[in-house]
């Protein structure tokens, strides 16, 4: 069990430092696989996201692609916006709410993927509108039980002209908030197993470290293309988990 969550903790971390997302949406049905049942599963995952976003974001932070000003505006937005997905879970039904949300993630990742690789618009980076944003993003992502860094980086790319390497790296960096936040209330109500929790999330730190060392050495075009791959395979992911209940 040992050598098999270290492997496990070191390919979820070089994904999440690659990709810069948190991870969950591939460690909670692996280790589902492995035999854990889904809350210890999440909660082992929330852990590592909370090493692998850190490590990952300090990396990222010396080799000068997060800018703390903007990114902590979504972050902080990301915090609050979670806050209310008891309540929107509460008052509108699954259906409903899988609709609006698949809607906006494809949405999403469609314009991020016609933005051009290189263009004469400027950056928008107003604070106030980034807040609402992670707000918005938090609210619907943690309502649906996945992470934000699935969406941050198309809108941020799609919508507000920002570089590749600049909102890779302010997603990586809305997951501290969101894994800090998810693992607190974890704590509280006794889901974290911190056994294998801290030992997964440990050996993700090497993975984080190669996955940002190859996200910072590919080129913008071949990592899109990438990108664009690994988000039709989470997309597929989430389809298949949303749909689920309603028996399609």
């Amino acid at each position: 069990m040992f050598i098999s969550l270290s492997i496990l903790g070191i390919i979820i971390g070089f994904l999440s430092g690659f990709f810069a997302i948190g991870g969950g949406t591939m460690l909670v049905p692996a280790l589902m696989f492995a035999g854990f049942d889904i809350k210890t599963a999440i909660g082992i995952s929330v852990t590592q996201m909370v090493f692998s976003s850190l490590f990952g974001s300090y990396l990222n932070y010396k080799k000068g692609t997060l800018h703390i000003g903007n990114s902590i505006s979504v972050g902080i937005g990301g915090f609050l916006g979670a806050l209310n997905s008891g309540f929107i879970v509460t008052h509108l039904s699954s259906k409903v709410l899988t609709i609006v949300f698949l809607s906006f993630v494809i949405l999403a990742i469609y314009r991020f993927f016609k933005a051009p690789q290189i263009t004469d618009k400027l950056e928008i980076n107003n604070n106030i509108l980034l807040f609402f944003i992670g707000y918005f993003v938090g609210t619907m992502s943690i309502s649906v039980g996945i992470g934000g860094a699935l969406l941050i980086t198309p809108i941020l790319v799609g919508f507000l002209h920002f570089p590749l390497k600049k909102a890779l790296s302010s997603a990586l960096f809305f997951v501290i908030f969101s894994s800090i936040s998810g693992f607190a209330s974890l704590s509280y109500f006794g889901h974290i197993d911190y056994t294998k929790g801290f030992l997964v999330g440990s050996f993700s730190l090497l993975g984080v470290y190669f996955g940002i060392m190859f996200s910072h050495k590919t080129d913008k075009k071949r990592h899109k293309k990438l990108l664009l791959i690994f988000y039709v395979i989470i997309l597929l992911l989430i389809l298949n988990k949303l749909f689920k209940p309603f028996g399609v």
